[in-house]
């Protein structure tokens, strides 16, 4: 398995070869959020990925979901649309280098149980104040944040 390494505002990230749309969840239930450790960087983050040919959107954000967490959800809602073209990630299994685009809804799990898959680690109910203490990269606690602070969807500034 190659490894995701992600780059923000930095001058000696490699340039975007890519743009693909992914979908996340976010899954809160009480105090606590529903969050994986990734297998491919050890980043703590919300559950999601990238979005396949035939599918919608939506629909990508509840596959992975379970596919990371063994958590089905029902999705409710939008926290933000995020698409940082300072921020890439480069994925050394086949050299690419995507530009951030990101869908992450708001969700409510329906059932299953917090399970590890090939993609996850550990998979957990994380009370809200032990996330500040997580290894998380700034696009995934920028993501959170606006979650648990904000009603409205995140939109990004259109300064380019």
């Amino acid at each position: 398995m190659g490894r995701r390494i992600d780059y923000h505002q930095d001058p000696n990230a490699p340039t975007a070869n890519s743009v693909r749309p992914s979908a996340g969840a976010f899954v809160r239930q009480g105090d606590t959020v529903l969050l994986i450790c990734r297998s491919d960087n050890g980043n703590w983050s919300m559950p999601g990925g990238a979005h396949d040919p035939g599918e919608s959107l939506s629909r990508t954000a509840v596959r992975e979901t379970d596919e990371e967490t063994g958590v089905a959800v029902e999705l409710t809602g939008i926290v933000g649309i995020f698409t940082d073209p300072d921020h890439v990630i480069h994925y050394t299994s086949n050299d690419e280098v995507r530009q951030e685009f990101t869908v992450i809804y708001r969700a409510d799990a329906v059932g299953g149980a917090p399970t590890p898959s090939s993609e996850s680690t550990l998979v957990e109910w994380v009370p809200i104040d032990r996330i500040p203490t997580l290894k998380m990269d700034p696009s995934q606690r920028k993501r959170l944040d606006w979650a648990l602070t904000q009603s409205d969807p995140y939109i990004d500034p259109a300064a380019r």
